[in-house]
């Protein structure tokens, strides 16, 4: 919604803009009588239905280089948070989702986990992951955490090559046993 608004914005600016630039010319080239110039300036002083008008565009114009100017300087939110590498062939950029999506992978080859999430973010030694996890409480969630923690690291180091400074792993719940008894009547 906000970018057609900025386009019909930005086409009723460049319409105003154009005619701006058509009357200049015009009253540059001559090509404009100096009575109605004069005519012209004197009712944006002292007539109201002229300068009315001339006030609304003018504070439309204002209006419009302002929000262009923001949208011009504010940092994109259309641009993706990545580990950027450089190889001697060129860039390489992995979006943080990527990272999360091979660690929900990874740490769901684990047998025990039921559901899982993860949140990655970057610092100087490399990446932290967190994550989250509900496991079916019928193996050891110590070495449940372990082996997630080795199984990511690994898979995340062998296939993006970056490095991994942590993998914490956080046991939200247990799930509970799905068989249920059904009492039998005779």
């Amino acid at each position: 919604m906000i970018k057609v608004l900025d386009r019909l914005l930005l086409f009723l600016y460049t319409l105003i803009i154009g005619i701006g630039v058509v009357f200049f010319l015009v009253a540059s080239f001559g090509w404009l009588p100096i009575e109605s110039a004069e005519n012209f300036v004197s009712n944006l002083y002292y007539e109201g239905s002229t300068a009315y008008p001339a006030i609304a565009i003018g504070l439309f114009v204002l209006l419009a280089t302002c929000r262009f100017f923001y949208v011009s300087v504010r940092r994109g939110r259309g641009q993706v948070p990545s580990i950027d590498q450089r190889t001697d062939v060129g860039d390489i950029r992995i979006s943080l989702e990527t990272v999360e999506n091979l660690s929900l992978k990874a740490a769901g080859r684990v047998r025990g986990v039921k559901d899982l999430k993860a949140r990655v973010s970057v610092n100087d030694a490399g990446l932290d992951i967190v994550l989250r996890a509900v496991v079916d409480g019928e193996s050891s969630i110590p070495e449940l955490s372990e082996e997630m923690q080795r199984s990511v690291k690994s898979h995340i180091e062998d296939i993006t090559g970056i490095p991994v400074a942590n993998v914490s792993v956080f046991i939200a719940n247990v799930m509970q046993s799905s068989h249920t008894f059904k009492s039998r009547v005779e």
